[in-house]
């Protein structure tokens, strides 16, 4: 089976993506010529690669493996298509300056890049809130920025990363049937977390205050097994815990809260060790949960 460079390219364009409409703006062609690649790749290699979902387009098993097949030879193939391409010291001689929300960079970012500094990349890592983050990219301080919020600011070149599932959690002890008088653990004041799950699950507006605020959700975590209270934390985070029943979920809604993260970068030309940090994230980031 013979597949074209300009099919694969699409097809790993759209998977990073994961939107027919991301996917046309990036590579310059128009969304029914992407459709109509898509569906050429899919009668070549005669597995469907994706399905339409409400929020864009979802990878098949078949799209994953794929991926995986492809995309590291692609990346490398457009490097020369570029002109950037020499030697793998020099691709990665310039350190690559990445932004990102603590608990997500060092719970599942800088694992994911570890055999890549192995392997000679440089990394500086900036951890701070969004709006720091961004600005310091715009002014080109930082390379990438992984934004909890989707960012609305001109000149940037903005990709969905990956989906965080919110669970409500409390150490063994606690129940859902104390959670009126449980005592509320919180990475900020406001309760932005909790009060989104409140509002999701139960439908009603979050008015109590926190009992304990720590700035870090690892902190939030560490505090809550401790046996603080109840607060509600993204899954990848204390899925060991939860596994090994350290925490218990006080719920499993049919449909959890979940907030998109998004991987940010400036519209242009990246250098080439960003180029490739960029598409291992975009690769790597939706198995993350």
């Amino acid at each position: 089976m013979s597949l074209s460079y300009d099919l694969l390219r699409t097809f790993l364009t759209v998977y990073r993506a994961r939107s027919v409409t991301r996917a046309a703006e990036l590579l310059q062609l128009s969304q029914p010529a992407v459709t109509a690649q898509i569906k050429s790749l899919e009668q070549a290699v005669r597995r469907p690669l994706f399905e339409r979902v409400a929020r864009g387009m979802s990878p098949t098993p078949a799209a994953d493996e794929l991926a995986g097949r492809v995309a590291v030879p692609l990346d490398a193939l457009d490097e020369l298509v570029t002109g950037d391409l020499g030697e793998p010291a020099e691709v990665f001689g310039r350190a690559v300056h990445l932004g990102g929300p603590a608990e997500l960079v060092c719970a599942r970012v800088l694992p994911s890049l570890a055999p890549m500094v192995a392997d000679g990349l440089r990394l500086r890592v900036t951890l701070g809130l969004p709006e720091e983050l961004l600005s310091a990219l715009g002014d080109g301080s930082l390379d990438l920025v992984i934004s909890s919020v989707r960012p609305r600011r001109t000149g940037l070149r903005v990709e969905p990363l990956c989906d965080e599932e919110f669970v409500l959690v409390a150490a063994p002890g606690w129940s859902v049937s104390q959670l009126e008088r449980a005592p509320l653990v919180a990475y900020a004041e406001n309760l932005p977390i909790l009060r989104r799950y409140w509002r999701t699950v139960f439908d009603t507006r979050l008015t109590r205050s926190p009992a304990l605020v720590v700035p870090d959700l690892r902190g939030v975590l560490a505090a809550v097994m401790a046996g603080a209270g109840v607060t509600v934390l993204p899954r990848y985070l204390c899925a060991a815990e939860l596994a090994d029943g350290r925490l218990v979920a006080l719920l499993e809604p049919e449909l959890p809260p979940i907030n998109t993260l998004f991987l940010a970068s400036r519209a242009g030309t990246q250098h080439p060790a960003a180029r490739a940090v960029h598409g291992h994230l975009l690769l790597q980031g939706h198995a993350w949960s």
